[in-house]
């Protein structure tokens, strides 16, 4: 190295630390379409239960917390805050690479939220 009239950052501030993020791991299209699956059935349940509500009243939505946050906040911010924290989740999940996690979740909604309510209000 060139000789300069300044000290080696390292005399002055110790040692550098060694890069800790390392992405060897390559993606999951697994993790990926399962990912999509549960936003999908965050999105179904959200406007099925809006519909729900507004057709058979507040006593049709089985959630506790969704109703009460519904009943708090009005039944539109109120959904949209639950599905915006349950997709925040859910990504927060597909990022750590816990997807069968995230998998048993978009199964679980799809058959207690999404099948229910298409059969309420379709059939």
């Amino acid at each position: 190295m060139a000789t300069t009239g300044y000290a080696q950052p390292e005399s002055m501030w110790g040692a550098t630390l060694p890069k800790v993020w390392r992405d060897a791991t390559p993606r999951s299209r697994f993790g990926d379409a399962v990912l999509v699956v549960f936003l999908l059935a965050q999105c179904f349940d959200g406007v099925f239960t809006y519909v729900g509500v507004q057709t058979f009243g507040m006593g049709i939505e089985a959630n506790p917390i969704v109703a009460g946050l519904m009943l708090h906040f009005g039944h539109g911010t109120g959904l949209i805050g639950a599905k915006m924290v349950a997709a925040a989740l859910g990504i927060t999940l597909h990022l750590r690479r816990v997807h069968v996690a995230v998998a048993l979740l978009a199964v679980f909604y799809l058959g207690a939220a999404v099948v229910p309510w298409t059969a309420i209000l379709f059939l």
